[in-house]
């Protein structure tokens, strides 16, 4: 059984593989889909989206489209099975002061009103961005937004990015040193961005055609109680599902998910959160090396849209 991975990202987030080299990288790793779940964008779904379906086409025959890669082969010179990219989102949102996030599945990406809302949140991140630059100029550090659009283009600027231009610029001898430092939450470079709460982000990918999931809940540090309330205030606006695997879930953690999931009759996803370079040892599809998300998960999600 091939496995699948529902929690990726890319450069148009802070992923360090674009969306193409994505969908490459998931044949070479034998993945039957994939959802690239950018956080608060869907500025990469089309690529990804195209190029899987240009390889689909071309794997029945032999050669290349024009000005892509060849199509993958295996040992055999048999064509390896392209994955299905499932077009989703990550909405970073605030929970009673906590950061929450929603994944959102076989979302609408071309429905203007989704669309409006999300260049609402691109404004915000960018007046966002603007303040933290002019914080960081009075701490000594020669940094511009426009420095920063133009050394990650394509991409959603977030703090992991600040990071590694302090890192590449010499301001700084690691990533972690950046956030404790200067961009870590109540440091004095780092301002707090506006936010959708989690009932508005699952509205949001409803309206937009989409399967409303809440993004790896352990990593919240919340007690049972707290958690069981939230996931109750989101199954009443329309969760469909819970992130149960996960790349640094302990066994404990999975059963633990799993049971709420079953009290809120809830779907069971999971993914490896894949970001490439940014999240060292994390690899697309296995995680830290153990992970394994079955098929059949993907067939409960596409399921639950009928």
């Amino acid at each position: 059984m091939l496995p699948i991975d529902l929690h990726v990202h890319s450069t148009r987030s802070d992923g360090t593989y674009t969306p193409t080299q994505l969908v490459d990288y998931a044949i070479k790793k034998g993945l039957a889909a994939f959802a690239l779940t950018d956080h608060d964008t869907v500025d990469g779904l089309e690529e990804a989206v195209s190029y899987a379906e240009k390889l689909c086409q071309k794997s029945a025959a032999p050669g290349t489209v024009t000005g892509e890669q060849p199509v993958p082969k295996c040992e055999n010179q048999q064509p390896l099975p392209v994955p299905e990219v499932i077009p989703g989102i990550e909405f970073s949102t605030e929970y009673q002061g906590q950061d929450v996030h929603i994944l959102g599945y076989y979302i609408d990406y071309h429905r203007e009103t989704f669309l409006e809302k999300l260049q609402e949140f691109v404004d915000s991140r960018t007046l966002r961005n603007q303040k933290m630059c002019r914080l960081l100029q009075e701490a000594g550090i020669a940094v511009t937004y426009e420095a920063l659009l133009s050394e990650f283009p394509d991409s959603v600027i977030t703090r992991a990015h600040y990071a590694k231009y302090l890192l590449r610029h010499g301001y700084i001898q690691s990533m972690k040193e950046a956030f404790d430092r200067y961009v870590g939450d109540h440091c004095p470079c780092f301002v707090p961005r506006e936010k959708v709460t989690p009932v508005q982000a699952v509205q949001l990918i409803l309206e937009a055609g989409g399967i409303p999931v809440l993004a790896h809940p352990i990593l919240y540090h919340m007690s049972d109680t707290r958690l069981e309330t939230l996931t109750g205030e989101l199954k009443t606006a329309g969760l469909a599902g819970v992130e149960a695997i996960y790349s640094t879930y302990r066994p404990c953690d999975e059963r633990q998910i799993r049971r709420l999931a079953e009290k809120f009759d809830l779907l069971i996803t999971g993914g490896s959160d894949f970001h490439g370079d940014n999240k060292p040892g994390l690899d697309l599809g296995t995680g830290y090396g153990k992970l394994f998300v079955p098929c059949e998960i993907l067939e409960n999600l596409k399921g639950s849209r009928i």
